[in-house]
C-alpha cells in the first residue's frame, strides 16, 4: 500500500514525517531511504525469529536483521514478498533451501504470534517501543530520551527501596 493511501484522511504530512525520521536517523549515523510504500512485515518477522533460533544454536544468522532493515528502510523493498526475502537472506549467506522452507512452512508463526500477544499486553502501539521497569517510550527516539527513561526507572527503584 502506498504511504499516501495508508495515511489518507488522517491529516499526516508524509514528506514531513520522512524529513523528521531522516533527521533522527542521520543524527545516529543510520541510513534511511525515502519509502513510498508500506509492506506487511509478518514473513520477515518469522524469518528473523528463525534466524535468532539458529544463532542460539551456534550459526551466526544475526545479520538478517540488518539486511531486512536495509531492504525495507533504505532500499524500499517489499519484505512481505517471499522471493524478496529469499534474495535478502541468500545475499548475506543464509542457506536458500532452509530460508525457503521457513517461509513456506511458516514454522515460526506461533513464536511471532506470542511476541505480538506480549506486545499487546505491554500496550505497544508502534515500533520501536522500549519497555523497561514499568515505563515505555514509543518511536524512534534520541539517546537522551532513552537515558531519561532509564534515569526515571533508577529513581523509582531507589524510592521504592527506601
Amino acid at each position: 500500500m502506498s504511504l499516501e493511501e495508508l495515511f489518507a484522511g488522517r491529516n499526516v504530512d508524509v514528506d514531513a514525517m520522512y524529513t523528521r525520521m531522516k533527521g533522527l536517523m542521520d543524527a545516529e549515523g543510520l541510513e534511511y531511504g525515502k519509502r513510498t510504500h508500506t509492506y506487511n512485515s509478518r514473513l520477515a518477522q518469522e524469518l528473523g525469529k528463525w534466524a535468532d533460533e539458529q544463532s542460539r544454536r551456534g550459526n551466526n544468522y544475526n545479520a538478517i536483521h540488518d539486511a531486512l532493515y536495509r531492504g525495507y528502510f533504505v532500499d524500499g523493498r517489499n519484505i512481505g514478498d517471499e522471493d524478496t526475502l529469499v534474495d535478502i537472506a541468500t545475499n548475506i549467506g543464509l542457506p536458500k533451501d532452509e530460508v525457503k522452507a521457513v517461509l513456506a512452512d511458516r514454522s515460526h508463526k506461533n513464536a511471532v504470534d506470542a511476541d505480538w500477544a506480549k506486545s499487546r499486553e505491554y500496550g505497544v502501539t508502534g515500533v520501536p517501543t522500549f519497555v523497561a521497569g514499568g515505563y515505555s517510550l514509543v518511536g524512534a527516539q534520541p539517546y537522551e530520551m532513552l537515558q531519561q527513561m532509564m534515569d526515571q526507572i533508577k529513581t523509582s527503584a531507589t524510592e521504592s527501596s527506601s
